[in-house]
């Protein structure tokens, strides 16, 4: 019997509105959208998909009615030719802009303001549909080179939103690691982004661990099983074993725990988008 994983979760924060949504992601090829509200931590279900999302190139705009994101359905015979960027309007994955792609080179993009965005390796994609809502940002000019997968928009995403890479190391062929760090309350929050061919069971080939570091007080807490975590105002979201949790931070570390949902348990259900 093969090992059954736990739900797999992303999120990607409005830096202007207190929303966002989750990527569920389980089995290998369904994947669905949440809406996070972070004033109350309710959550509504936008849409599910059969096709992999590649979230980690996917981004929020900072108002959160717009999301882009990268996906493959892997039928080339499609008129996206397999694979796809797309915009919605969140949370829901119906795109409003379409823009077939053919391969898995790039993808994706940010928001450069509330209704522009950057497209990641832009000539390579073709207009399927567009929208006057939200418009191409052609003088943005992303820094930082990371390659032509997902760390060519996570990484920017990361640093954008108040990350700052501390160091990239290699260990050997198809192995790498970069670190990020985010002060939170006198702790270093550091994150570890690994990027492996040979990546451990249950994982994609680009994964985070995490870990929380008080320097003064020579204080080290191990977060090996969080997928992803962010500081959302004054407190510490993340995703564990298919949950989403929150804890405040204080000098012993974290405090009390919050499961805020565990979304193991959701299934696919066709869902059409209101517009």
């Amino acid at each position: 019997m093969s090992a059954r994983f736990p739900a797999r979760l992303h999120a990607v924060l409005a830096s202007r509105a207190p929303v966002g949504v989750i990527f569920r992601r389980g089995p290998t090829h369904s994947v669905c959208s949440v809406l996070w509200d972070r004033t109350n931590d309710t959550f509504v279900l936008g849409q599910w998909m059969r096709a992999r999302i590649y979230e980690l190139r996917s981004d929020l705009s900072p108002d959160g009615r717009y999301l882009i994101y990268f996906a493959r359905q892997a039928r080339r015979s499609s008129e996206t030719g397999g694979s796809w960027t797309a915009i919605s309007r969140a949370p829901w994955l119906k795109a409003i802009v379409l823009l077939g792609k053919s391969d898995c080179w790039n993808g994706g993009g940010l928001f450069t303001s509330n209704n522009r965005y950057w497209l990641n390796g832009g000539c390579g994609h073709f207009v399927i549909r567009d929208s006057p809502e939200v418009r191409r940002d052609e003088d943005y000019q992303p820094t930082g080179s990371y390659g032509g997968e997902c760390p060519s928009v996570y990484y920017r995403r990361l640093q954008r939103d108040g990350w700052v890479l501390k160091e990239r190391l290699t260990a050997g062929w198809g192995s790498q690691l970069t670190v990020f760090e985010k002060q939170v309350k006198g702790w270093i929050l550091r994150k570890y982004a690994h990027a492996e061919v040979g990546h451990r069971m249950g994982s994609g080939c680009y994964w985070d661990e995490h870990e929380l570091e008080h320097t003064q007080l020579q204080r080290r807490i191990p977060l090996p099983s969080w997928q992803w975590a962010e500081l959302d105002g004054e407190t510490l979201v993340w995703a564990e074993d298919g949950c989403l949790r929150r804890s405040a931070v204080n000098g012993d570390g974290l405090e009390a725990t919050r499961t805020l949902f565990d979304f193991n348990d959701m299934k696919f259900e066709r869902c059409v988008a209101p517009y």
